[in-house]
């Protein structure tokens, strides 16, 4: 028998059937609103991390010490200072030469008579990161009653001019900086300081080509031994170097033959006179003293080290010698495997088995580009071309701005 269903029951059957069909629809709502806002949520959340990993991918890296850097894919995102190009930069140059006391005339070309400023146009660039936007004043406060220090050679004393023609533009009273003996500015001086008196801080530079010592020719020596260069004992000037706040060095340019051997100068360890030592031998027996000592005598709780390597060089070899070609753009193409990478290698490879904080600036790959930036014949001796010293302003501020970035 099928029963009837009376008025009553189908009415609530109808009703609930209907509040069914509302729950249903409310909840496909409900879920449709949920699915917008997650999507929305999605979206956001994607473009943040997106921001997040590009914001972190442009910003200037702060490297650990002991620091040597290679050259990396650059696939990898690797911040690589030293691994870069030079791009035009219309801001550039960042001071002018003949309007700073402090850089030789020898540098200055052109006040020598160089006509193209292309030259000075360029800025580093490294491929991964960025390197901070020269701050002049604050710069000059982070060197607030500070002492730095540059040891070596004509080099280093290029760059020690660079920072002091850079640092100058934040100072008004151009007379409150002054070298501290009143000396004129000259490469036959061992020793050169500038104060700047409004902020209390030197920039001081120190000769010493080798970092070691020069001894004395031994008894029976051949007579072709003129002098020697000892190198397991620093530089009797060493002690001076000590107490500063940041202490740059470099070394290399007058480890050649020319420099050396045909001038009668030999290398002696342990007081014996080792007339067969390779250059490369010495050289790297030198700056394992100069690591020894950094580590037994240079307080690095205090002292910033930093050791520059080997200036890139753009000598051609011909049928007169070597010599000396100016170009009027920087090269496309880097050529550093070559003896200044030899002499580059053993310096990073000292600065990595230290036991104390010490940054090697690996800068010979940037300036393998610069053929246009040498001071060729523009300098105050013409007749003498110069494919290894740099015009100021150049490529020695690049290293400077390097340097300002770890401060």
């Amino acid at each position: 028998m099928i029963s009837r269903i009376d008025s009553s029951s189908s009415g609530c059957f109808r009703s609930s059937y209907v509040n069914w069909v509302h729950c249903k629809r409310s909840r496909l709502r409900s879920i449709n609103r949920f699915n917008v806002i997650s999507s929305c949520l999605f979206i956001v959340l994607a473009i943040i991390c997106g921001y997040v990993y590009l914001y972190e991918a442009v910003q200037p890296v702060t490297l650990t010490e002991n620091t040597t850097i290679d050259s990396e894919d650059d696939s990898k995102g690797v911040c690589d200072l030293y691994d870069g190009t030079w791009v035009l930069d219309e801001r550039y140059p960042l001071y002018n030469a003949s309007q700073c006391p402090f850089a030789e005339r020898s540098f200055d070309c052109l006040a020598n008579g160089r006509r193209d400023k292309g030259y000075l146009k360029w800025r580093w660039k490294p491929k991964n990161c960025d390197i901070s936007r020269f701050d002049v004043g604050d710069t000059l406060e982070k060197l607030r009653g500070k002492r730095v220090v540059f040891v070596g050679d004509s080099l280093s004393r290029t760059q020690w001019e660079s920072m002091i023609c850079l640092l100058m533009n934040g100072v008004d009273d151009k007379t409150s900086v002054y070298e501290i003996n009143g000396n004129k500015i000259s490469k036959k001086i061992r020793y050169l300081g500038v104060r700047f008196r409004s902020f209390n801080f030197t920039v001081e530079f120190y000769r010493s080509v080798f970092l070691v010592q020069l001894g004395s020719v031994p008894k029976r020596a051949p007579k072709r031994v003129r002098s020697t260069l000892k190198l397991d004992e620093m530089d009797a000037v060493s002690s001076k170097w000590i107490d500063s706040d940041i202490l740059v060095f470099n070394t290399g340019h007058w480890w050649n033959r020319a420099k050396l051997f045909e001038m009668g100068c030999y290398f002696k360890v342990g007081g014996r006179l080792k007339l067969g030592m390779s250059t490369m031998s010495a050289y790297t027996t030198a700056l394992t003293t100069w690591a020894s000592w950094v580590e037994n005598m240079v307080d690095t709780d205090r002292t910033r080290v930093f050791f520059r390597t080997f200036e890139g060089s753009h000598w051609s070899s011909g049928q007169n010698g070597h010599t000396c070609k100016v170009t009027k753009n920087p090269m496309s193409i880097s050529s550093t495997r070559d003896y200044r990478s030899r002499f580059s290698d053993i310096i990073r490879s000292v600065v990595k088995n230290m036991s104390v904080p010490v940054m090697a600036m690996h800068v010979t790959p940037m300036g393998s580009f610069r053929s246009d930036a040498h001071v060729g014949t523009w300098s105050d001796n013409p007749t003498v071309p110069d494919c290894s010293h740099w015009c100021l302003p150049g490529v020695p501020d690049a290293w400077n701005q390097i340097l300002f970035s770890y401060l």
